[in-house]
C-alpha cells in the first residue's frame, strides 16, 4: 500500500470541502473533520480521514441529515439528553460532552445520554475534551454486530467502544480508549490483503470456532473472554437501552443500507474530582502514579512500561510536526 505524509490541517481542510460539497453544513463539517484528523494524529487510522469517503456516500444516500437541528434536553441537576436528529455523530457527541461538562462543573457530575445520532468517531476526543478541563470523562457508544457473545457461535455486539480521560496536574492525561473486540475488524481485513495469518482469539468461523486463517473469520472475540464480554453488553445497555436506542443485531448496519438512519446511541460521563477529593492532591498523585508506573522496570524485550493513551501521545506529538500518513488512495479521494 502506499502512503503520503501531509499536515494535519491539510487534511482537516480537504475533509471540511469533501463534506461541504456533499451538502454538510461548514460547522458540522469543521467538527467532524477535527474528530477524524484527531484519530490520525494519534495513529488510530482506522477512525481517521479515511472514513470520509463512508460518510460522503451515506450523506448522500439520505442516511445522515446534513441539516440537523441538534437539541439538548434537561431531564435533572446532574442529567440531560441530546436528540441528535441523524446528524454526525462527532457534532452531537461533543454537544453532549460540553453539556455534561458543564453540569460537572456545577454539580460535580454531568450524565448525558445521546439519541438519534451516527458513527462518532474515536471516543478519546471526547474524554480528552473533559480532562483539558481537570474533570474525568467517560463514554460509551454500542455499535453493529461483528462480535460473538463469549460461548456463542454467531455475532449479536458491536465492537462496543469504551473511553476514560482522566487529568493531571504536569503530565498529559490519562487516556484508555479500547473497543471490548479482542481487535477491530480492520485488522483482519489487514491481513488478508497481506495474506498473513492472525493470531488465536481474534475471529472465529461459521461455527464459533477461534482459526488463525483470516479468510475464515465470520465474526470477532471480544478481549479477555467472559470479562470483555460481560462489558461489551454494559457498553450496550449504557449508550443503547438507557439512551433508548436498539441493541446488539437490531442495530442499523454501518456499510450496508446507506439510505436509512441508525439511530445510534451513545453515552457521556464526566466526574468533578473536586466535589470528592482535594483537586491539587487528586492531580499530583495523577502524576506520581504515572510516573512510578513508568519506572516499572520493564520484561524482557520491552523498552518500557507505557501509561494508557501515552503511545498514543507521543505519536500525535510527532505527528503534528511531520505530519499524517494516509494511504495514497485516501488522499487521491479527499482531493478530487
Amino acid at each position: 500500500m502506499t502512503t503520503v505524509t501531509i499536515q494535519a490541517e491539510e487534511a482537516k481542510q480537504l475533509v471540511i470541502k469533501k463534506l461541504v460539497e456533499a451538502g454538510l453544513n461548514e460547522g458540522h463539517a469543521e467538527k467532524v473533520a477535527e474528530v477524524l484528523v484527531h484519530a490520525d494524529l494519534r495513529n488510530v487510522n482506522s477512525h481517521g480521514v479515511l472514513r470520509t469517503e463512508h460518510y460522503v456516500n451515506r450523506l448522500q444516500a439520505g442516511g445522515i441529515n446534513p441539516d440537523a437541528q441538534i437539541s439538548f434536553q434537561s431531564t435533572g441537576p446532574v442529567t440531560g439528553i441530546v436528540d441528535g436528529d441523524d446528524g454526525f455523530g462527532h457534532v452531537i457527541g461533543d454537544i453532549a460532552m460540553d453539556h455534561a461538562i458543564e453540569m460537572a462543573r456545577n454539580n460535580g457530575v454531568g450524565m448525558v445520554t445521546v439519541m438519534n445520532s451516527s458513527h462518532c468517531g474515536a471516543l478519546s476526543y471526547f474524554v480528552q475534551k473533559a480532562a483539558d478541563a481537570k474533570l474525568i470523562g467517560v463514554a460509551m457508544s454500542h455499535t453493529d454486530k461483528i462480535v460473538v457473545p463469549f460461548g456463542g457461535k454467531t455475532s449479536f455486539l458491536g465492537t462496543n467502544p469504551i473511553a476514560y480521560g482522566v487529568p493531571a496536574k504536569t503530565k498529559k492525561p490519562l487516556i484508555l480508549d479500547m473497543a471490548t473486540s479482542n481487535v477491530a475488524l480492520g485488522k483482519i481485513l489487514q491481513a488478508r490483503e497481506e495474506g498473513k495469518e492472525i493470531p488465536e482469539g481474534w475471529g472465529v468461523d461459521e461455527t464459533g470456532a477461534s482459526v488463525t486463517d483470516p479468510n475464515k473469520v465470520v465474526a470477532l472475540s471480544t478481549f479477555g473472554g467472559p470479562k470483555g464480554y460481560g462489558l461489551s453488553v454494559i457498553v450496550d445497555v449504557f449508550s443503547g437501552l438507557l439512551a433508548g436506542a436498539a441493541f446488539g443485531p437490531h442495530i442499523g448496519k454501518m456499510y450496508d443500507d446507506l439510505d436509512k438512519k441508525r439511530k445510534l446511541g451513545h453515552y457521556f460521563c464526566v466526574i468533578n474530582p473536586s466535589f470528592f477529593t482535594d483537586i491539587d492532591l487528586f492531580l499530583e498523585q495523577m502524576d506520581r502514579m504515572m510516573e512510578e508506573l513508568q519506572q516499572v522496570p520493564p520484561a524482557p524485550g520491552v523498552d518500557r512500561v507505557y501509561v494508557p493513551g501515552e503511545i498514543e501521545q507521543l505519536h500525535e506529538a510527532r505527528n503534528l510536526e511531520q505530519g499524517i500518513t494516509i494511504a495514497s488512495s485516501v488522499y487521491e479521494f479527499l482531493r478530487m
